[in-house]
């Protein structure tokens, strides 16, 4: 692959890495916004930038005509406009909260936990999510990914930051720690017993390698996808 990394942070960085061991081709490495020009010789853009950024990135990419992936999290008030405006240009473009196999596989067990436990009100439901304390959002888009999949079995009516589930939301608990890559953990607690199920990131390296089958995935296929689409999870 002929790749665009839009965004050159720490994912930026990992997924050069990758890419470069298998033996894919960086084209361009930008801080800046695509163009015509800076971009020109990709076939895929790779955006990890910053909240403030992803949304003008996203529509640079697909206005310019070249499938992008997107793993910035914090800026979905805007996600619909993007969907949009690929139907529209008939451009290619994959958003994901978090691209690792194994975070996908959490989304799916996730919610397959969740429809038997909502029978069981005596089992009450919190999640927590740990990161290092450069994180500029919080919960992680990962953390409102799985609260999303929980919300509609619960009937909530929605989540909020908090270290407890109330007033009919899912209370999702935050935490900044240094060098730590990504905890996820949802709970059920009775008055005899707890069930957990965790996922542990152990470094960046799944969600950039995730991020590259995204890419591979996309090239030559036109519409609006998710890792859904990627993994062939129905």
């Amino acid at each position: 692959m002929k790749i665009a990394l839009v965004g050159y942070g720490k994912m930026g960085k990992e997924i050069e890495g990758i890419a470069i061991s298998q033996g894919h081709n960086i084209v361009a490495k930008l801080e800046e916004k695509p163009t015509k020009e800076n971009i020109k010789d990709a076939e895929v853009a790779i955006e990890f930038s910053t909240p403030n950024s992803a949304y003008e990135n996203v529509k640079a990419c697909i206005e310019i005509g070249i499938p992008v992936v997107c793993g910035t999290t914090a800026w979905l008030d805007k996600l619909e406009d993007i969907k949009k405006l690929c139907k529209k240009e008939n451009g290619a473009f994959i958003y994901a909260s978090n691209y690792s196999l194994g975070v996908n596989l959490f989304f799916e067990i996730n919610k397959r936990v969740a429809e038997i436990m909502q029978k069981y009100p005596e089992y009450l439901i919190h999640m927590e999510e740990i990161h290092h304390t450069e994180k500029k959002d919080a919960p992680s888009g990962t953390a409102i990914t799985l609260a999303e999949e929980i919300i509609p079995i619960y009937k909530f009516d929605g989540w909020k930051l908090s270290y407890k589930t109330e007033n009919n939301k899912l209370g999702i608990e935050a935490k900044r720690v240094p060098n730590v890559p990504g905890t996820h953990k949802v709970s059920y607690d009775s008055d005899v017993d707890k069930i957990e199920i965790k996922h542990i990131a152990h470094s960046r390296k799944g969600f950039a390698s995730g991020a590259l089958i995204a890419a591979q995935w996309l090239i030559g296929k036109k519409g609006v996808f998710t890792m859904k689409d990627v993994l062939g999870f129905k």
